[in-house]
């Protein structure tokens, strides 16, 4: 060993929190390395190609530089798709207008809006695409303006630049020390299904507190979202995730209809102990309790899927007789139709987790074989946020646009790229004010960083050595401050900043007048589109959104009562989630709004999941005409109370499905879903508890 090393080492021990320090910091400076090396490649390889703004490589390159390989590939692709769009439609706008400056800048401003409009509607990075198609267009028509002839060149070079450094941002992400997201997914994937099957293991000997099912809940649509989002960024750097992308998609389904089952058994449960029903309780148990004897193992393969996957078949193999035998054991009428309640979601329960548990085994495998089903992950996205979006940056566009046209501002086209630019960003982040503040106040200390590299050192060096020497310093903060969480709009601002003044071209021109005027356009168009989030404020995380999402959340129940059934289990399990996960994130954990929200997407997944498989049981019988009536009323009355509940409306869900579970006398195998659905109005633990009648109406069950 090195005296450098026993020096370290000595250290690390001698000061733990140093060393803690230096091991969290090893990342960030592996980051900032990589980064630095990404932007003087794209740079070098600029000039040598020849092309006009080298600078526009490296801000490309600032913007899709992650720690994660995965994340870069991600970012880049959108960002190609994006580019290419966004040059197609400057192109056209130019070639459809070229003369026309006021109808120009009109339909420019209406297509950056609708891109910010698609980079609010849609999530992870497929927004940066609606982001780039935005402002690559102004940056291919805008120039051109005086000059519609040269638009095509303009076109072409952005086109080559902004490629040139996804190009490079990607290589060097890949090959230079790459940090994969593979290891990332691998873990949250095993560590959820660990915690998922202790949780169901540590369960099996009684019923759950409302408020720890709440706390599962929301563990469990975290860990779906998670998942599926580090999904989407994985299959861009490793070809055999996409091999597998398919099952993983299956993995997570399987997952969320066994945790939506798992919490109605667990529902019916808690109420009947609520009701003091001891029998049913104690035998729903009974029948439980092999679950829990299958799922305990020897340590070592406590959450070996292997192991688990045929002791779970043999359990649910042996179920029935079980079932058979303990129904035996209670009194005819209410007491077994609430056993036979519990006994068909714990079966239901137990085949999802068996499917869970294989597929696990499949994905752990070293060679992928057979067909599996095809299912999606569909996001619960808002169409009025985004339209909010596209009037805000309309707006602020054609705002500018009309100073421009009456002022002749000699500089307004820096003030609309640079509008343009930071109205997409702004639009697709969670806190659009005080992003805007800090990418502002770093793109003014990048400003000025520039103009200090541009007018001080560069014009006394000379060659791409002595510009790296030169610019190298100033470069690293920003790389430094994109690499830390907190600091990353400050060093987004920086980062765009300092390349937009150094304005590295072949050839370079040094004009400090033009420079600072160009600088102040840049910072007005920065903070006319901040300013635009005052006047026309974002609705995600407001009190109005937060009440369309409720109502959103709520209309998923009437979707499961009407809409078309194929593929209606997973569209609703995943856009119910996805509505509920944004609305929890911005909504303060243990706040009344939290609660509230919390038992609404409870009582929206009982329900919503029993009205599926009613109707699907219903389709697949041969019940008589008088009972496939009732049962649709009961489902029609159960979706038009969760469209606008109200106490009469509760009443009449609950008179109708009461209604059909007499009439399904004849058909008993629909009354278990049925009464499921009856006890999740009447829950006095549920939103719906509200508006519940006092007492236990005389009518029998």
């Amino acid at each position: 060993m090195s005296s450098v090393s026993m020096k370290v080492g000595q250290a690390a021990r001698r000061w733990p929190a140093l060393a803690e320090v230096f091991a969290g910091e090893r990342g960030a400076w592996l980051f900032v390395a990589k980064t630095l090396l990404a932007l003087y490649l794209a740079a070098w390889l600029a000039m040598w190609l020849r092309l006009e703004q080298p600078a526009t490589a490296m801000i490309t390159v600032g913007i899709v530089m992650h720690p994660h390989s995965g994340m870069v590939l991600a970012k880049g692709f959108y960002r190609a798709i994006g580019t290419l769009c966004g040059s197609a439609f400057g192109l056209a706008l130019m070639c459809v207008f070229p003369q026309q400056r006021e109808l120009f800048l009109l339909s420019l401003s209406i297509w950056v809006g609708l891109c910010a409009g698609g980079a609010t509607l849609y999530r992870n990075f497929m927004s940066y695409g609606f982001v780039l198609a935005g402002y690559t267009a102004a940056i291919v028509a805008l120039p051109a303006v005086n000059d519609p002839l040269g638009v095509f060149d303009s076109a072409l070079m952005r086109v080559s630049e902004v490629m040139l450094g996804i190009v490079v941002a990607g290589v060097v992400s890949d090959l230079v020390f790459p940090e994969r997201l593979r290891p990332v997914l691998r873990q949250s994937a095993r560590e959820h299904f660990a915690h998922f099957i202790d949780f169901v293991r540590g369960s099996t000997g009684g019923s759950i507190p409302r408020a720890e099912m709440e706390q599962a809940h929301l563990r469990f649509v975290r860990a779906a979202v998670q998942l599926e989002n580090l999904r989407a960024s994985v299959i861009f750097e490793d070809p055999e995730i996409r091999v597998r992308s398919t099952r993983m998609r299956l993995l997570n389904q399987h997952n969320m209809a066994a945790a939506t089952s798992f919490q109605s058994l667990h529902h019916i449960i808690n109420r009947l102990q609520r009701e003091g029903r001891a029998a049913e309780v104690d035998a729903l148990i009974a029948l439980y309790r092999p679950l829990g004897a299958a799922l305990t193992t020897a340590p070592e393969d406590l959450h070996n899927p292997a192991v688990l996957a045929p002791r779970l078949r043999e359990c649910a193999r042996q179920l029935p007789a079980l079932q058979a035998e303990l129904r035996e054991s209670l009194a005819p009428g209410r007491p077994q139709l609430a056993f036979d309640t519990g006994a068909t979601l714990l079966r239901r329960f137990l085949d999802e987790l068996c499917g869970y548990v294989e597929v696990e085994l499949a994905l752990r495998g070293q060679v992928q074989r057979g067909g599996v089903e095809r299912v999606h992950f569909r996001r619960g996205n808002d169409a009025t946020g985004a339209m909010v979006a596209v009037l805000r940056t309309f707006l602020t566009m054609t705002v500018l646009s009309a100073f421009w046209i009456a002022s002749g501002w000699p500089f307004g086209v820096s003030a609309m790229l640079l509008a343009t630019i930071f109205s997409g960003l702004l639009a697709a982040t969670p806190n659009p004010l005080a992003s805007a503040f800090s990418m502002l106040l770093g793109y003014a200390l990048g400003m000025l960083a520039g103009i200090y590299a541009a007018y001080w050192l560069l014009p006394g060096s000379d060659g791409f050595v002595m510009l790296v020497a030169a610019t190298l310093p100033l470069l690293v903060i920003g790389a430094w401050l994109n690499a830390h969480a907190e600091f990353s709009g400050v060093g987004g601002g920086y980062a765009i900043g300092v390349v937009y003044i150094l304005a590295l071209r072949n050839p370079m021109v040094y004009d400090l007048v033009h420079a600072l005027n160009d600088a102040i356009a840049q910072l007005a168009g920065v903070a006319l589109a901040a300013v635009a989030f005052v006047f026309v404020p974002r609705v995600t995380g407001s009190g109005w959104q937060r009440r369309r999402q409720f109502q959103r959340l709520r209309e998923q129940v009437v979707q499961a009562a009407s809409a078309p059934l194929e593929g209606l289990p997973w569209r609703f399990e995943s856009v119910s989630r996805d509505l509920f996960h944004q609305v929890i994130v911005h909504t303060r954990p243990g706040s009344r709004q939290s609660r509230e929200l919390l038992g609404w997407a409870l009582a929206v997944q009982e329900s919503g999941r029993a009205l599926i498989e009613l109707r699907q049981q219903l389709r697949a019988s041969t019940a008589a005409l008088e009972v496939r009536e009732a049962v649709e009323r009961a489902v029609q009355a159960v979706a038009q109370l969760y469209r606008r509940p109200d106490a009469a409306r509760r009443q009449h869900a609950e008179d109708a499905v009461r209604d059909a579970i007499e009439t399904c006398a004849a058909a008993p195998a629909l009354r278990p879903r049925l009464y499921q659905l009856l006890g999740a109005l009447r829950d006095d633990e549920s939103p719906l508890a509200t508006w519940m009648s006092v007492g236990e109406p005389a009518r029998a069950t």
